[in-house]
Order: structure tokens, then sequence, then C-alpha cells
């Protein structure tokens, strides 16, 4: 159907109203009761109202077209984003936890690294053996060592991350592009930050792991040099300590 502006059809309107009307010769028979008079401002004024009555069906049609476009829009704004990366993101931080679950000798607890230190770490008792003294220390170097090597692990497990990090970001970023509405666009953000959360986490469990072996290495050190303070004690007392004796070099 073709609407037709109401200026024109005011102006056609007016033109037939003005248009002028032929004189008819007088008849020469009387007009008839039945016969239709031609009047023509009635007409005029049916052609204006047919304009209006045309012009408020135009108004009504437009209103319609942009409710159904502002319900179409609507609609795109509440569409759901087809994409979620949330199990990727719970996979990325299960497989860094479970790294720092497995550290050895000394767990991310705080009664364990405190039981740890009074056993391991605390003063040399004057009354230990030889023996124990090399017990112990054996068993702090091991324990450096597994701090260093737990520390690699979760460097690794981080590095490993980090791949399938990068092709969810660029799926979200690729789906925050196409969003055809507010919503998908703020969830596809959304997905982003929890990304980057994520990646924080890691970044968190790498400087956790470091610093961990990094303080068993100083604790181990002060142990150490404390232990060695003791046995040269040992070593320089008289009587227990170091006896003085002949010592043949080369046989007869």
């Amino acid at each position: 159907m073709t609407y037709y502006p109401v200026s024109c059809v005011a102006r056609l309107a007016l033109a037939i109203v003005l248009a002028p009307v032929a004189v008819v010769p007088p008849l020469t028979q009387p007009v008839s009761a039945w016969d239709i008079v031609y009047d023509p401002s009635n007409y005029g004024q049916n052609v204006l109202q047919a304009a209006r009555a045309l012009e408020q069906i135009n108004n009504q049609i437009t209103s319609l077209q942009n409710e159904a476009q502002m319900l179409i829009n609507q609609a795109r704004n509440l569409a759901s984003l087809p994409h979620s990366s949330l199990q990727q993101i719970q996979q990325s931080v299960q497989r860094t936890q479970q790294l720092l679950g497995q550290a050895q000798s000394i767990a991310f607890d705080v009664g364990q690294i405190d039981q740890a230190f009074q056993q391991r770490y605390g003063n040399i008792p004057l009354s230990a053996s030889d023996a124990d003294l090399v017990a112990g220390a054996l068993s702090r170097w091991q324990t450096t060592v597994g701090g260093l090597q737990d520390a690699l692990r979760v460097q690794a497990g981080v590095v490993g991350n980090v791949d399938a990090n990068k092709a969810e970001m660029a799926t979200l970023v690729g789906q925050s592009q196409g969003a055809t509405g507010a919503l998908q666009a703020t969830q596809a953000g959304n997905q982003l930050l929890a990304l980057q959360s994520q990646q924080l986490s890691d970044l968190i469990a790498v400087m956790s792991a470091n610093g961990r072996a990094a303080a068993l290495v100083e604790a181990e050190r002060a142990t150490a040099a404390e232990q060695g303070r003791e046995q040269r004690r040992r070593f320089l007392t008289p009587g227990t300590g170091y006896q003085a004796g002949n010592a043949r070099m080369f046989s007869n």
C-alpha cells in the first residue's frame, strides 16, 4: 500500500473545491425530486475529512512500526550470550590449586608451618647426638629441594594455562564484538574480567610458591649456621672434642 503525503492530499482536495463548475443551461423541463444535486462545499469538506483520516492512519502505522522496532531492540538487548568460559576458567583454577596442594614436606598451612619450624628449624638441642644433627640437616635439605621443585611445578602449570587462556580470550573478544545487544556485551565483558582474575590468581600462586622456596632456603641456611656453631663448640671443647695424637704419614 502506498501512502501519499498529507500535503499532496490537501492540495488535491483544495483543487477539487476551487475547480470551476460548469454552468448548465436551464432545462426546459422542471427538475424532479429524484435528481441528484451537486454541492461543491459539501464535497470539499468530505475530501478534507478523508485526508485527515488518512493522515491519522499514517501516524498510527508509523507509531506501530516504531513500537515493533523498539520491541525488536529490547529482545536483542535481553538476548543471552551463547558462549560461556566458566568451565574453562574453573579447570585452570583447579589445576593450579592441585599443584599448590601437592606441596612437599611443608604445606601452605599456617599450623603445619609453625609445627615444622619448631621441629626442624628451631634451636639446635645441645644434647643431640652427631647422628641426629646429620639427620636433621639432611631432612632440612630435602625440604628445601622439595620446595624448589614445587615452585618449578607451579610455574610449569601456570605456563600451561597460558595457551588455554589465550584461546579463550580470543573467543570472548570475538563474542563481545559480535554482540547483538547490551546483555551479550555485558556478559562477554564479565567473562573477560573473570578470565583476568584467573590469570591474577595464577600469578599469585607462582609468587607464593617462589616465596615459599626462598623462605625454605633461608631457613635452612639459618639453621645450618646454628648447627655449625654447635658442632664447632663440640669440636673445641676440651676432653670431649678434638684430641691431639700422633699421625704416621709414611710407613717405614
